[in-house]
């Protein structure tokens, strides 16, 4: 992890926020190839599951909504976790995760009762001063709060929404009447989310501010939801098979009856093994009909849906697939990393060295192809590769690249993932073509300049 940490930091992917003011709590801003390749894994997932699909529509809900939203969901009773302090430091830390840490042992559905004895019967440790005197286990709310208006009030008081679900069921009946859309059908919305976690960390696993990737699927009550969640397992790890090169990686944990959420019948996480451990990637639930039927009840509207061939009128169930767009990303970077040794060709006597290259697949690839002047000082190479960059440019996410030897510029680009680099050479001014270098194999070949476009078309489709 700190390779990728210090990797991320280096090459621009991903930066910790604020740091000319000493840093901001588990917060991280995405520099240019971050922003690049986070744009891409959801360009990816768009693709596949809204733009392939004929069942599936889009929408872009708001992050502040009307607060009894959360009273109907649930969230401002259930949505919490459990924390204790240690009395000695006073660090604070979530029950479970200092219990399944300390004693490899899962907490998670126990009652904060239990935790408690669990804590002082074991006499665990504090991970900072090393004391065994925490206080007891209670509960806390994960939302954040604010104000929306001139007043800080009671009346006034509003929160950023901890998923992006609830904008779907608000907006399912908008969707329903506007468009041509019939049971079954899903709705998908990327957007962010923000939780309050007691103890955030991992990099950019775990943190308060996050985008999540998610849809709801709609269903009949008497519809076969076990097939239909079936079907959704196996196209989510579909997708995770497009992006990720080594799927061995990926598993399935299904939680226990103690465990699942309040609105869940089942759910199932996809985990990822990370270099920190196997944690979740993404979840698939079962909601039932719970959501449409909490607001139905809160709002008054009537949120049923009537069958046009039977008239039969109900309120559908649902199913949902929940991407965490950060971890998806922390899953690509940790698939793509990759060290190995090469030969140097200029060693007097022969020897390797440790080329790191980030070996994206190419659709994720924050940058295409990086175009070179074998020399920086040769106005003709420059202006020849300057051409052909201008050109690619319009067609693919490009790169031009003048700034040290030929070598370390071969390196930078590894380390970013760009599948192609091309150097533009004396002999491109006679022959009119380039040579073109592959990220993996390292490979070098010449290329029509003319057929650039068509060589880079093909390689990266």
């Amino acid at each position: 992890m700190e390779k990728i940490v210090s990797l991320c930091k280096r090459r621009g992917f991903v930066f910790p926020s604020s740091e000319i003011y000493g840093g901001f709590s588990s917060t991280y801003d995405y520099g240019p190839y971050g922003v690049e390749l986070k744009n891409n894994i959801k360009k990816s997932w768009w693709k596949f599951f809204v733009e392939d699909r004929d069942d599936v529509v889009g929408l872009d809900g708001a992050i502040l909504m009307h607060p009894k939203t959360w009273e109907a969901s649930g969230h401002l009773a259930d949505f919490n976790d459990v924390l204790v302090d240690c009395r000695k430091c006073r660090a604070r830390f979530r029950a479970d995760h200092l219990i399944a840490e300390s004693l490899n042992l899962d907490a998670e559905g126990k009652t904060k009762e239990e935790m408690t004895k669990i804590i002082k019967e074991k006499k665990i440790k504090c991970p900072i001063c090393g004391q065994s005197d925490f206080t007891e286990a209670r509960k806390f709310n994960n939302m954040f709060k604010t104000f929306a208006g001139v007043t800080e009030d009671k009346e006034s008081i509003v929160y950023l929404r901890p998923e992006t679900a609830q904008a779907i069921f608000l907006n399912y009946k908008n969707i329903l009447d506007s468009t041509r859309v019939k049971i079954p059908f899903g709705i998908a919305q990327i957007g962010k989310a923000f939780r309050n976690e007691i103890t955030p960390g991992n990099f950019i696993f775990r943190t308060r501010e996050f985008e999540q990737m998610e849809i709801e699927y709609f269903i009949s009550p008497k519809a076969d939801w076990k097939k239909i969640f079936k079907n959704w397992a196996e196209s989510t790890q579909e997708w995770l098979g497009a992006i990720l090169n080594n799927t061995n990686k990926i598993s399935l944990y299904e939680h226990s009856k103690e465990k699942l959420s309040h609105y869940s019948k089942k759910t199932v996480d996809i985990e990822y093994d990370f270099p920190f451990g196997k944690k979740e990637l993404y979840g698939l639930a079962y909601r039932t009909d719970y959501d449409l039927s909490q607001h139905q009840k809160f709002s008054g509207a009537d949120l049923a849906y009537r069958d046009s061939l039977t008239g039969e009128k109900y309120l559908p169930h649902v199913i949902e697939p929940s991407f965490g767009l950060d971890r998806a990303l922390l899953a690509v970077l940790s698939d793509a990393y990759n060290e190995e040794k090469v030969p140097v060709p200029s060693a007097a006597e022969g020897g390797d060295e440790v080329r790191v290259v980030m070996k994206f697949k190419a659709e994720l690839a924050p940058i295409k192809a990086a175009v070179f002047p074998l020399l920086k000082n040769r106005p003709e190479l420059v202006k020849k590769a300057k051409e052909i960059y201008n050109a690619l440019k319009l067609k693919f996410m490009c790169e031009f690249d003048d700034n040290g030897n030929i070598g370390k510029r071969y390196r930078r680009q590894d380390e970013i993932g760009t599948p192609f680099c091309i150097t533009i050479d004396f002999d491109s001014l006679k022959n009119e073509d380039a040579t073109v270098r592959d990220r993996d194999t390292m490979k070098q070949e010449r290329v029509s300049i003319k057929k650039l476009e068509e060589y880079l078309k093909n390689k990266l489709s």
